[in-house]
Order: C-alpha cells, then sequence, then structure tokens
C-alpha cells in the first residue's frame, strides 16, 4: 500500500498545528498524575488504588495503539484522526463529571484508547516530510507531545488549585474539540493506493512486522525499557513531593511537568543530529546518561537539587532514544508507516504501563529508596539492549540478505 503526499507539502504553519496536537492528545492521561492524592482523599481510596489511573491510562493507549492506529493504513488519516479527536473531547467530559473512582477509571481507560489520534498524526507528518528532513519533523512534532505529556502536569495542578480537580478535565475537552475542527479543516488528504486489507489482515500485517523486521524489535523493546524508567520517576514522585518530606501542593507538584519540559526541549535537535546520520551516537548516549540520571535522583529524596538535576538528565536522556529510535523505524517501510509506528508505540506504553504498575508496589514496599533500585535496573537495561543491537547488526551484515515478504 502507498500513500501519496499532498504537492503542498508540509509548511511551518501545518507542522506546529500537528505539534500542539499531538500535545494536547496525550496530555489527558496525565491530568491525573500531580492529582492523585486529591482524587483518592476524595473518592475514598488509597495510593496505590489511585495510582491505577496513570496504569489504565497507559494500558487504555497501548490497546489504542494496536487497534486503532494501523487503521491509518487502510482508511483517509484526516478522517481517523479527527473522529479520534472528537470522541476524546466526549470522554473527557465523562470524567470531569465522574461520580466515583470506579467511572474515572473506566473513562480514563477509554479516554487513552482514542487519544492515540496523535500516533495517526506523527506518521501523518513523517509522510508530509522530505526524507532529508523528517528527522527534524518527527522531533518537532514529538516535541509538541512530550511538552504535552510533561506541560499536563503543571496545567493539571493550577486549574485544579483554582476549580478543584474537575476542571482540568473540562479544560481538556474544550480543548480536544478544538483541535478536532482545526484538524478537519486544515489537514490535507493522503490517498492510499494498492493492495486493499481486511481490518483483520491489517491486524495480523501489523503484529507480522515483529518478526520480520529485527531492527523494529530492537528498538521496540529499547523505548519500551525507556518509557518503563521514565514512567517509575513520574508516577513516584507525586507520592514524594506530597509526603512529609517535600510536603508539596498539587499546584506545586504539577509545576515540576517545567522541569521535565527542558529534556522535551532537545526532540528536535535529536531528530537533526539523526537527519546528519548520528542515530546510534545519539541513542548509545541517550541510555547512558539514562542510568547516570538515577544517581542524581537517588539523591532527591531530602535534597531539591539533586532532584532537579536528575529529572531534567533523564527526561533528556528518554528524548534522546526515543527520537533516534524513530528515525530508525520510520525509514524501513514507508508503504506501512502506520503499522509500523503502530507495533512501534504499542510496545513503548506497555512499558510505561509496566514501569506504573511495579512503582505502585514497590513504593509501598521500600518507598523512594526502592523506586530509585527500579528505575536504575530498567536503564541499565535500556543501555544493555542498544549494545546487543549493535553487535546483532554487525553480524547480520556479514550474511546473506533475506527480503522480508510485503506485508
Amino acid at each position: 500500500m502507498t500513500t501519496k503526499p499532498p504537492a503542498q507539502g508540509l509548511s511551518r504553519g501545518l507542522l506546529l498545528l500537528m505539534s500542539v496536537a499531538t500535545g494536547l492528545a496525550v496530555s489527558g492521561n496525565y491530568f491525573a498524575q500531580p492529582l492523585l492524592d486529591l482524587i483518592g482523599r476524595e473518592f475514598g481510596i488509597g495510593p496505590s488504588s489511585a495510582a491505577l489511573l496513570v496504569t489504565a491510562a497507559q494500558g487504555g493507549y497501548a490497546l489504542g495503539l494496536i487497534l486503532l492506529v494501523p487503521l491509518g493504513d487502510l482508511v483517509d488519516r484526516r478522517r481517523l484522526a479527527v473522529t479520534l479527536y472528537a470522541a476524546t473531547a466526549v470522554l473527557l467530559l465523562v470524567s470531569a463529571a465522574a461520580p466515583n473512582a470506579a467511572v474515572l477509571l473506566a473513562s480514563t481507560a477509554l479516554t487513552a484508547l482514542t487519544s492515540v489520534g496523535a500516533q495517526v498524526v506523527v506518521p501523518f507528518a513523517a509522510t508530509l516530510a522530505a526524507p532529508e528532513e523528517r528527522g527534524r519533523v518527527v522531533g518537532t512534532v514529538m516535541t509538541g507531545l512530550m511538552l504535552g505529556l510533561l506541560l499536563a502536569r503543571t496545567a493539571s495542578g493550577a486549574l485544579s488549585e483554582l476549580g478543584g480537580w474537575r476542571t482540568v478535565y473540562w479544560a481538556g475537552a474544550a480543548l480536544m474539540a478544538l483541535m478536532a475542527v482545526l484538524l478537519r479543516v486544515f489537514l490535507p488528504r493522503l490517498g492510499n493506493d494498492g493492495e486493499r486489507m481486511t481490518y483483520p489482515g491489517l491486524l495480523l500485517s501489523t503484529v507480522a512486522m515483529f518478526r520480520y523486521e529485527p531492527l523494529l524489535r530492537w528498538r521496540a523493546a529499547i523505548v519500551a525499557l525507556s518509557l518503563a524508567s521514565f514512567s517509575v520517576l513520574w508516577t513516584a514522585l507525586t507520592f514524594l513531593l506530597a509526603g512529609p518530606s517535600y510536603g508539596w501542593t498539587e499546584s506545586a507538584i504539577g509545576l515540576f511537568g517545567l522541569v521535565g519540559a527542558v529534556g522535551a526541549l532537545t526532540a528536535t535537535v535529536a531528530g537533526r543530529l539523526a537527519d546528519r546520520g548520528y542515530v546510534q551516537t545519539v541513542t548509545g548516549a541517550g541510555t547512558v546518561l539514562l542510568v547516570a540520571s538515577w544517581a542524581a535522583i537517588a539523591g532527591g529524596a531530602h535534597s531539591l537539587f539533586w532532584l532537579l538535576l536528575g529529572v531534567v538528565v533523564l527526561d533528556l536522556a528518554h528524548q534522546a532514544v526515543l527520537n533516534s529510535s524513530q528515525n530508525v523505524v520510520y525509514a524501513l517501510r514507508p508503504e506501512a508507516r502506520n503499522r509500523i509506528n503502530s507495533a512501534f508505540m504499542t510496545a513503548f506504553f506497555i512499558g510505561g504501563a509496566v514501569g506504573s504498575a511495579l512503582t505502585s508496589a514497590v513504593w509501598a514496599g521500600s518507598g523512594w529508596t526502592g523506586v530509585c533500585v527500579l528505575g536504575a535496573v530498567l536503564s541499565a537495561g535500556t543501555a544493555l539492549l542498544w549494545a546487543l543491537e549493535r553487535a546483532a547488526v554487525r553480524r547480520a551484515a556479514d550474511e546473506p540478505l533475506v527480503h522480508a515478504p510485503n506485508l
């Protein structure tokens, strides 16, 4: 299946819109993080139960990635993106009006399911971009996505102080409805030519990408562990900052998103380096920094300086690993970019869900020390996988080339 980009390509204005749209789409999945203590008190649930909101969001997102994102290789991508954004707006309204924790948990999972519209927009931008600028374009869109993810915490904390935690969801619903309208007006149509597939065939083809694309397997595993480490920090951070060591309010906790945003802003730098042929250098440096960041984070139990330093380094490293890995996998099969992205990002967010779930259990048993050990182990696994990938690629270069079937 081949895709014909429109003649006008990707303008600066459209790139900006797509970046903002991706950020807003994923932001709803992270509204609850600085509010876990507040939500828990209102509904009478403990920290471990409240943390399930984070796990539900990441699990729902992973399910949407495998079930919905591949449709971009089968149907009109603009229509798919607009439909998903509109559905997310409606589900955020349900969260805003949730009468109990069970409804909020269900609506959070469903909101995450439809918010994968962001992952329809990312390969959309990669397709519109010229090959020599793909790294920069993907980096720019992913900067928007990461800023949305991180600044969601800041906005969430601030809005909850003004009008309660429900205000966050009312505002998110309004912004997603606006994005649905703007995407409907400004996104170009992309024609899908070639062999048509059934939906079950499309899903099977997506899963088969893992079988026939070794680099996809390696990179998916690498970013899964990277996000797991990232999620360990941001899930436990709320409990640390709200606890006796710091005693911060929800709005103050939300401001930590501004710290993480510093790392997210490096995505375009990583993309430009990838365009210049330094993909492996960026990944390798990112994995090393991931491990190093946890030494600083461990000292953050009672030191704000070390905590700030560790958060900035970890976010920078995670973004470098993710963006460089996206540049590797997006180059594999242009005609199946949505399916490649679906497989890759499904593994990515499953890693995040596992990291959040492990954090809840470790925090209850071992506190901040246990959380830091968990994060460091996951980061070390990321570095190990990258080293093994490099060795596997070198071995494959000496073997006869075997072509994968046209899935």
